[in-house]
């Protein structure tokens, strides 16, 4: 027994801590871990007046400075760890909304900005020379390839300027694409693309739109035209046949089977153009709001279980076209 108490009292209890990161800035939490060996309570001072008593707790220093943290273990001052902490000075910076960027979706780019005083801020968002925000986020897309796009925020805080200047690699998107055809100019869209650009210059987009009609579809080896149609569906305008079951255009867009039974309207507005994409089971149509789509798999009856989402908001679309 008295060995025992002997070897009990020689054992000493180790107090110690780190902390994470090494080198924090202000507005940065701090998580301190406690590494002591034993104890049942703890006391934390971390040097700029504020404490805890959690055995491994987190603090944040709002301003820069070098701080003297203070861990006691069971209140006693022998079983005591000090240490000092140099937190630094927080500079500003912008974050973006993903890492790899393509040409013509959106990206949003964020201020991030400690301002524990509320100090005046205020935003300026130039993307490749062009003022685009001012606002504490920004949202833009690219339209051309570049290796090197520049992204700046001008930021000032109570009266202090920083230029801080970020570049970024956008890459093209090899990918199918809906082509549009308006009075003014062909378009196209890149499958699951944000928004349509221009195609003037593009070579398919013209084939595909030259090519593109909807009053004639060979089907299961019989070829079905609009007059004939016209005599089921009087007045059809345009048509396209996928999953046994026939897409027209008469003043809306309708769904009905291949024999003519079960009509159903997809959109009762006006539809100026319309196409099938079997790869990708889509309808798209044009009416004077803008371009739609909707998967065209419907149930047996010709009830849809998605709803139409509109996919830009061309006008006057006479063709729409999709790769092949």
């Amino acid at each position: 027994m008295t060995v025992c108490c002997a070897l009990m009292a020689c054992k000493k209890i180790s107090v110690d801590f780190s902390y994470s990161p090494t080198e924090p800035r202000a507005g940065e939490a701090v998580a301190f871990t406690n590494l002591s060996s034993s104890g049942e309570d703890w006391s934390w001072s971390f040097g700029d007046g504020s404490v805890s008593t959690l055995r491994s707790p987190s603090h944040t220093y709002k301003k820069p400075g070098t701080y003297k943290v203070v861990l006691k273990v069971d209140n006693k001052n022998r079983l005591t760890a000090t240490k000092e902490l140099t937190v630094y000075d927080t500079v500003p910076t912008f974050v973006a909304s993903d890492s790899v960027f393509y040409i013509y979706e959106d990206y949003t780019f964020t201020a991030n900005v400690y301002n524990p005083y509320n100090y005046e801020v205020t935003y300026e968002w130039i993307v490749n020379e062009e003022i685009v925000g001012t606002e504490s986020t920004m949202t833009c897309y690219f339209t051309l390839p570049e290796d090197s796009a520049q992204v700046q925020l001008n930021l000032t805080i109570n009266g202090v300027l920083f230029e801080i200047v970020k570049r970024f690699y956008i890459e093209d998107v090899d990918t199918r694409s809906v082509y549009f055809r308006t009075d003014e100019a062909d378009y196209r869209q890149r499958i699951f693309g944000e928004r349509a650009e221009e195609a003037m210059e593009d070579e398919t987009a013209a084939l595909l739109l030259d090519l593109e009609q909807d009053t004639m579809q060979t089907y299961n080896g019989y070829d079905f035209k609009l007059s004939e149609l016209d005599m089921v569906f009087p007045g059809i305008e345009g048509f396209k046949i996928a999953n046994r079951k026939i897409y027209f255009r008469l003043n809306g867009l309708w769904v009905a089977n291949i024999d003519g039974a079960n009509i159903v309207a997809i959109d009762e507005s006006s539809c100026s153009a319309m196409t099938i994409d079997p790869e990708d089971s889509r309808i798209y149509w044009a009416n004077e709001n803008g371009v739609w789509y909707m998967p065209f798999i419907g149930s047996d009856n010709n009830k849809f279980i998605t709803v139409p989402t509109l996919l830009n908001e061309l006008n006057n679309v006479t063709k729409i076209a999709v790769d092949l």
